[in-house]
């Protein structure tokens, strides 16, 4: 244990031994107390991002205008990585590399330091968040990933990122939404508030229906969560599905309609058959061959 601190160095045995896990100095300090020895020049070509980063989306044009930044002043702050069997994976530093390789760079300063997977996992979590780098299901997606992985409660999640336990709660609530309406979060067309009351409803087409609204409509979380509470949820932009053609179906259809003499259809996992009047049952049930008189 005694040499894996070492390994990792004051700023991240800080950052772990720590029951809140505090983030926002924790490169600084690393940078700081390192040697000029320890800050090495690394190809670009051999960086990866860290495999549990959790964010997916970066914008382009910030990233632009920060490669011309380091054309013009070079990379300020060495990131800092972690070695690989391949090359080295990022622990922090993420935007810097990226910019770097758009601003024509083939080296990158950078501190090495040894962290097990489940540190790599917690601390690209932690960056995100405290930067508020993540939309809310990149975040819960995150927070469900670690709190699988390392065994722990909600609970214990809360306490260990600085979070209430309903705020854990409420975010992995977002990944019971369907795929369409997470899209709508990920892209800010609904809001986190919005997203939260949303995932309290059980019904697909009904949370994608009522999303829709919200974003056509201009609704606010309040006049949202109003809307939730009545069972009369208005159905908006219902499309109605073309009926899928069964080739076996229509041929049992045909046969059962020449049998007994009615236009049958044959559904899902259920048979209807109309019928005129009680007179005109008794005529079907007699040609199926069922005797309601038990003779």
């Amino acid at each position: 244990m005694e040499t894996k601190r070492k390994a990792l160095g004051k700023g991240l045995e800080q950052l772990f031994s720590n029951e809140v896990i505090d983030f926002d100095n924790f490169e600084k300090k690393i940078v700081n107390e390192a040697k000029d020895s320890d800050i090495v020049e690394i190809p670009l070509t051999e960086i990866r991002s860290n495999p549990y980063q959790p964010r997916k989306e970066f914008d382009e044009q910030s990233l632009m205008e920060f490669a011309e930044s380091i054309k013009e002043h070079g990379v300020i702050q060495p990131i800092i990585v972690k070695k690989s069997i391949k090359g080295y994976e990022l622990i922090a530093g993420e935007r810097r590399t990226r910019a770097s390789k758009m601003a024509g760079k083939e080296t990158i300063p950078a501190i090495i330091r040894d962290l097990s997977d489940q540190e790599m996992m917690e601390i690209a979590l932690i960056e995100n968040i405290q930067r508020e780098d993540l939309n809310p299901i990149e975040e819960a997606e995150a927070f469900a990933k670690i709190i699988e992985s390392s065994k722990i409660t909600q609970e214990e999640a809360a306490k260990k990122f600085g979070k209430s336990r309903s705020y854990i709660t409420n975010i992995l609530g977002l990944l019971r939404l369907p795929e369409k309406t997470k899209k709508y979060v990920q892209e800010n067309k609904i809001t986190m508030g919005h997203a939260r009351v949303l995932s309290k409803l059980s019904d697909i087409d009904q949370i994608d229906e009522l999303a829709n609204k919200i974003i056509e409509d201009g609704l606010s979380v309040r006049e949202t969560e109003k809307l939730t509470s009545t069972s009369d949820i208005p159905r908006v932009n219902k499309v109605k599905r073309a009926p899928i053609y069964n080739a076996k179906h229509s041929m049992y259809e045909n046969i059962m309609r020449e049998k007994i003499g009615t236009k049958v259809k044959i559904g899902t996992k259920k048979i209807e058959i109309p019928y005129d009047s009680d007179s005109d049952l008794d005529r079907i049930l007699e040609i199926l061959g069922i005797d309601m008189d038990g003779e």
